[in-house]
């Protein structure tokens, strides 16, 4: 049972931070960011959060606004704590920038809690959205640019790092390591492109530095004179040998005009190799092709994946040349590399063609200007008087899952919403308010207008309620006149006694009633299934609205977050196209079923008979002819999103597939619908369905049917690989099995079924149930994963040595590919994370916050190389076979948490079959069946473990209250921070070693937040209370 004093006492703090209330769906949003947990109706004996609040009148006053929504106020008895007074100033204090969501209840989770939007780090760091500076208690020679930004599930991360002190040693991190000369070389002269006129050798590691947060490696420097095909180095007439100036490379006809000029100096090659034979540069029409590709993959592309896309596309050859000399695209694309370790694996984005780009993507939506002079021209044609007043255009909110009201939809191309939350209906609230007092009832209030006008915008006295409402007149009758309400969406015919004009402080707010598309049913944006489907869910709701793009007209996933399980709207409104006639009609028994697949749980989907199967294989044959037929890049999905239909290949043919999940912008989950096979691929894999066979292919059901085999002991879950293996050997790949149903499970959407491998389905001694029953494959061996329960020192300590530098041995694995059977110290760790030294500042990301003495932070610096590596072990682990391992601790593996795969240290093993393990990039303890985990390769221990353990400098240890614990959580937990290092605990093993920093907030434009500083006053008032 939860404690209910202690739920009470949060749930005033939130309401005493929200004095003007709070809608009951924010409530539970409120309350989670405040504690990192729901409000735990459920486990308080109650069936929905109204039943709770309901029983707690001294916390809680419910009653609805004007709008029909619950709002939550706090209760005016005298109950309300002074803790819950100080939390709630902490509450009030942090509100400013941050994003607040009505119905987080979403667990439609992000794969990383931090995904770069698609930018590469030398895109993503260059979006600088605002500058502030760490101010206080920091030096003349510590002012480092910092960052603003909100964390919706999807961001873009625009920050500076700080400069050097002194240029002459930032190369020093880099000296004597390997470096990749091709990524040095692309980016050199990508920055002589911006400096064609030529900049001091010396300033070159600077300007490398703020453009790709990295420092220039040494031996580069060294290297410079002989990359003539890349640049010129040109002495002065100084004395001083190391002012050297830096040229774009010389036109090679030039300088054969002039073999014996001694204006240049000739570069000695002696001692060097020489300059690689200048390979065949690309031609017009190919350059238009790869951009072509890049345009579409606007988040970026893996190189890896260019010479198959492009034979996809086009219909011909990649030029080989194209990949071994990936800087003949730097005049139209960047070129990022995220695994230094691994010169191959590259990242191309389309160079934008202007330079404000990024600045241009994030405004899209703030056509301040032009939107206002579009509006006006189209009230002026037709016939609006403004009263020369012009409303403000209505911003779309920032964050990325704004709560929303739906009014309602005659075409999902146009569906009318209202943003729910402060700027919005709560400023539109508090205008009304103000707008009722103004006419009100008295003998001062003004007088109706006389003769309104059709276009002219009004104040109207709504017919059913006494409020009073911002209107635009659509039509003037005899005594009537027609309005529309521009804050909320509807029409209604009114007396024009109720009309009255509309004052000038009324203009200010921008008109909340608004439009949105819905993703994926713009072609079906009038059908009526669809728009009834869609009045049936979303019509009068708050729902949470995904923005996939914004502009005028934003393009939007909605999401009803109310009940157990997110529903998609959109997803749902596309069922409505199904014909059921195409669907396979229930009966006692099939002939000719085929098992598409079988999964690790036991669950089986087959294929039945039925016209719409038949249908369905001769639209796919007929796409694939058609795909041969077309050469042109029109059908690449490039903007994926979670419910979407697409194609994707099974077997070397083109299947229907449902986008399930995403991680960040190039990796996904998906669905094969008409298999019932799931798999992780690449976003470039993926294809749209040709418009001549959209309609066709949409209406007809997913063809995989979800079954599970009757009368066993063990349930779905359950099942041994043994089993699992056993069934697929039998079943797969055989076209003529038959079934005899034994019952259907509605809630599970699952048909309990009796599976035979020929049509003899009425001897149930023959069916496969019966065998397995009778047989011993489910009877496990005890521990049959866990043979090894050793604790080792750690992952060096194996091959009968210690804890010491023996781990790291000289065997090493032949391929990244190859997969031994348990962990051992052959594999090195990777290099200890590189940190500023103490007194030094570093942009941090805090990924857990247990309290001020426990929390652990993320560098931002290589923080995209992490989503990168993420994404490319989900690619690898969810295409492997799960095979039994010794699993032992102190050993770090692979362990797949919800839809990731995660670098972890195991802290323990269970004899129940699960796995207590440490994510060594998160810093988060989480419980994992020892079926989830897999060796960690060599390709995927090069990058270091970016979560570091710390602790908050400025303040006594202590053992910190509950209450204190929750302030420091709700202050620095999933934000973006300044970490001042005031001293590092180092030990031999990575995630040992700890961090005493100062946490700064620098968000706020007046001033900085020193988190110490609020725990301190916070500990001293619980000590005066005390």
């Amino acid at each position: 049972m939860a404690d209910v004093e202690l739920v009470k006492k949060m749930l005033r703090a939130v309401l005493q931070a929200n004095k003007g209330g709070v809608s009951l769906s924010r409530l539970q949003s409120e309350y989670k960011e405040l504690t990192g947990d729901q409000i735990p109706h459920k486990q308080m004996g109650h069936n929905n959060l109204d039943a709770l609040l309901e029983t707690m009148p001294s916390v809680v006053r419910m009653e609805r606004n004007r709008s029909g929504e619950m709002m939550c106020f706090p209760s005016l008895a005298n109950e309300t704590t002074h803790i819950a007074k100080v939390v709630a100033r902490q509450r009030s204090s942090k509100k400013t920038g941050r994003p607040h969501l009505v119905n987080t209840q979403m667990r439609v989770k992000p794969a990383a809690p931090l995904v770069l939007n698609g930018k590469s780090s030398a895109t993503a760091f260059r979006m600088l959205h605002k500058n502030t500076i760490l101010r206080q208690r920091c030096g003349s020679n510590n002012y480092m640019p910092m960052f603003n930004f909100s964390f919706p599930f999807f961001f873009t991360v625009c920050f500076n790092l700080p400069a050097p002190m002194n240029l002459n040693e930032s190369l020093s991190p880099g000296k004597g390591k390997p470096y990749n000369p091709q990524q040095v070389q692309s980016r050199i002269k990508e920055v002589l492109g911006k400096y064609s006129n030529g900049f001091w050798v010396s300033k070159l590691p600077q300007i490398y530095r703020e453009l790709y947060k990295q420092d220039l490696p040494t031996e580069a420097i060294k290297d410079l004179e002989t990359w003539t095909h890349i640049c010129t180095v040109e002495k002065t007439c100084s004395s001083n040998p190391s002012e050297l100036l830096l040229y774009p490379a010389k036109d090679k006809a030039v300088t054969n005009l002039n073999p014996s000029s001694t204006t240049s100096p000739t570069l000695s090659s002696s001692s060097s190799p020489s300059p690689p034979s200048s390979p065949t540069p690309l031609s017009p029409d190919l350059k238009v092709k790869l951009e072509e590709l890049l345009i579409k993959y606007s988040n970026g592309l893996w190189a890896h994946a260019l010479p198959k896309l492009f034979q996809d596309t086009y219909k011909t050859k990649l030029p080989g040349h194209v990949l071994e000399n990936l800087h003949l695209l730097s005049d139209f694309c960047t070129i990022d590399y995220p695994m230094p370790d691994n010169p191959k694996r590259a990242i191309l984005y389309r160079r934008s063609s202007s330079g404000g780009g990024a600045g241009e993507d994030e405004n899209c939506n703030r056509r301040d200007s032009t939107t206002s002079e579009e509006e006006l021209k189209l009230r002026q044609e037709l016939g609006r008087r403004l009263s020369n007043h012009a409303v403000p255009s209505l911003q779309i909110p920032k964050e990325e899952y704004p709560s929303v009201l739906v009014v309602e939809a005659t075409n999902t191309n146009g569906v009318i919403l209202r943003y729910i939350g402060e700027g919005y209906s709560q400023a539109q609230e508090s205008m009304e308010d103000e707008m009722r007092e103004f006419y009100g009832l008295n003998q001062s209030s003004p007088t109706p207008l006389s003769a309104p006008l059709s276009g002219q915008l009004v104040a109207v006295r709504a017919e059913e309620e006494e409020e009073i409402l911002r209107a635009q007149v659509c039509e003037v009758l005899a005594d009537k006149v027609k309005v529309y309400y521009v804050d909320h969406g509807f029409s209604e015919v009114i007396s024009k006694a109720k009309v009255f004009d509309l004052q000038e402080k009324f203009f200010k707010l921008p008109f909340q009633a608004t439009k949105c598309k819905l993703a994926g049913l713009e072609p079906f944006c009038q059908d009526p299934g669809v728009l009834k489907k869609f009045e049936t869910m979303a019509s009068g709701r708050i729902l949470l609205a995904e923005i996939l793009e914004r502009g005028q007209i934003p393009l939007v996933v909605l999401y009803d977050t109310s009940q157990d399980d997110d529903v998609n709207i959109n997803a749902a409104c596309m069922k409505a196209l199904q014909d059921k006639t195409l669907a396979s009609p229930l009966q006692v028994a099939y002939m000719n079923v085929t098992v598409s697949s079988v999964c690790s749980d036991g669950t089986v989907y087959c294929q039945l008979p039925s016209r719409g199967l038949a249908k369905l294989n001769e639209i796919l044959e007929k796409i694939e002819t058609y795909f041969h037929s077309q050469v042109t890049s029109e059908f690449l999905v490039s903007r994926p999103f979670c419910g979407k239909r697409c194609l994707a290949r099974y077997k070397s043919k083109w299947s229907r597939v449902e986008i399930t999940n995403l991680h960040g912008s190039r990796v996904l989950d998906i669905l094969f619908i008409d298999v019932g096979v799931q798999a992780s691929v690449e976003v470039f894999e993926l294809r749209e369905i040709p418009p001549p066979f959209l309609r066709d292919l949409m209406a007809i059901p997913p063809q995989a049917v979800k079954c599970c085999l009757a009368d066993l002991a063990v349930s779905v879950g359950s099942w041994t690989p043994e089993a699992v293996q056993w069934l697929r050997e039998k079943v797969l790949n055989i076209t003529d099995c038959s079934m005899k149903v034994a019952k259907v499970d509605d809630a599970k959407r699952c048909i309990y079924v009796h599976l035979f491998t020929d049509k003899n389905f009425h001897d149930p001694a023959r069916s496969l149930n019966h065998q397995m029953a009778q047989s011993d494959l489910f009877k496990t061996q005890p521990d049959v994963f866990l043979t090894s329960h050793r604790s080792l020192s750690g992952p060096r300590g194996g091959g009968g040595g210690g804890g010491g530098g023996g781990g790291r041995g000289n065997t090493t694995t032949s391929t990244p590919s190859e997969t031994p059977s348990s962990p051992s110290s052959s594999l090195n760790l990777p290099p200890l994370l590189e940190l500023s030294p103490p007194g030094g500042n570093m942009d941090v990301y805090v990924s857990v916050a247990c309290h001020p003495g426990h929390f652990v932070l993320q560098p931002w610096r290589d923080m995209y190389k992490l989503v990168v590596l993420m994404g490319e072990m989900i690619l690898y682990y969810n295409k492997t076979e799960e095979k039994p391992l010794n699993i032992e601790k102190n050993q770090i593996y692979a362990a797949k948490v919800e839809n990731s795969w995660h670098r972890v240290l195991v802290k323990g093993v269970l004899t129940n079959g699960l796995v207590s393990v440490y994510e060594l990039d998160y810093g988060k303890h989480e419980l994992v069946s020892c079926t989830q985990l897999r060796p960690l390769i060599k390709e995927f221990r090069q990058l270091p473990f970016q979560g570091i353990t710390a602790q908050l400098a400025g303040v006594k240890p202590r053992q910190w209250s509950e209450e204190a614990s929750i302030v420091f959580r709700n202050h620095v937990e999933k934000k973006p921070l300044v970490a001042q290092l005031e001293a590092i605990q180092e030990a031999t093993n990575p995630w040992d070693r700890k961090l005493t920093v100062f946490l700064v907030d620098t968000s706020q434009e007046e001033r900085d937040i020193w988190v110490h500083d609020i725990m301190a006053e916070f500990a001293d008032e619980l000590t005066n209370e005390l």
